[in-house]
């Protein structure tokens, strides 16, 4: 079997192996592809595995052997999956490879805020805390998580484990799902609605899959709703938000603060206005990077593609 790897770089730039994969056939990795380049580089491949590639109709059609397709990433919407599935093509996901990756980064952009540690550390190194009584420490608010509320919206795998954090560090959490598992409530966790968990939330995080219902769910409406000085998490998808109505209602004062892992264009315009606001932290999307989660990426990715070959597949999103 001829298999290609279109984006390789993204997962792995030569620090882990793709073993597992070219151990099931021919296979080239291509560190990135062009647009322009998509069709020349998969025309003969068999199987192909991408991670934010778009791949329409009007490729498929271009090259009639494609048989697979596997994602390495949880995430399909680059991948026009009826298309796929007219001309009799697998697509393949890999859900749950990132949870406690994913989980600890939203955390951990949730505690640079309240702890300000950069800040802090930056202070000192420049020769800050030159007496006990420091009056410029004063000045940096601090905020105790205990007691507060958490809003999880989209209470899968993620976002269970967001929960289950959040509950350790004592607080109670709202979550949102379209069809709620009651036997993940406890006296900690309820289920509510999407306008009670922005109405109750203290801290809103966003873990639900980006699709023409949740696409802009977070907008000035959404932002209005919700309590002033809330805080907002998204390690998830960034056309969940409304990047503008975002900005404008951190200058505001109406959000506090925004973790942000992911952007509607990645990488940023440099006119999104998210990138220079003082109150909004940004990561490179990189919340699903550790090592640990590539390596097990890669696996379940060769998992899949075996499963496939044995005319078993699995993890399948256009049955």
């Amino acid at each position: 079997m001829k298999i290609v790897i279109m984006d390789g770089d993204l997962t792995n730039s030569g620090d882990i192996s793709w073993g597992p994969i070219a151990e099931l056939g021919e296979l080239t990795v291509y560190p990135v592809t062009a647009p322009e380049d998509i069709v020349k580089n998969i025309a003969d491949a068999e199987a192909v595995i991408i991670n934010r590639i778009t791949l329409n109709e009007e490729i498929f059609e271009k090259c009639p052997n494609i048989k697979y397709i596997g994602t390495l990433a949880t995430g399909y919407n680059t991948i026009d999956v009826d298309a796929a599935k007219k001309r009799g093509i697998v697509v393949s996901n890999v859900p749950g490879y990132s949870t406690y990756a994913v989980a600890q980064s939203a955390i951990a952009l949730l505690l640079h805020h309240t702890n300000r540690i950069a800040q802090f550390n930056s202070y000192v190194n420049g020769g800050g805390w030159a007496s006990l009584a420091d009056k410029n420490i004063d000045d940096v608010p601090l905020v105790e998580l205990y007691g507060k509320t958490m809003g999880v919206v989209g209470m899968g795998a993620i976002g269970h484990r967001v929960a289950q954090i959040a509950v350790a560090m004592g607080m109670k959490v709202l979550a949102y799902r379209r069809n709620p598992k009651k036997e993940w409530e406890n006296e900690s966790i309820k289920f509510v609605s999407m306008q009670e968990l922005l109405e109750n939330s203290d801290v809103v995080s966003l873990h639900c899959l980006l699709n023409d219902e949740t696409r802009g769910m977070m907008n000035k409406q959404a932002f209005d709703s919700m309590k002033d000085g809330a805080i907002l998490l998204n390690v998830a998808r960034g056309a969940l938000v409304d990047e503008k109505a975002l900005s404008d209602a951190l200058d505001s004062g109406k959000i506090s603060y925004a973790g942000i892992d992911v952007l509607t264009c990645e990488p940023p315009e440099k006119d999104n206005p998210l990138v220079a606001n003082p109150k909004c932290t940004i990561t490179p999307h990189i919340a699903w990077r550790p090592i640990e989660t590539r390596q097990r990426l890669v696996q379940i990715v060769a998992d899949n593609l075996k499963a496939f070959q044995d005319g078993k597949p699995q993890n399948v999103v256009n049955p």
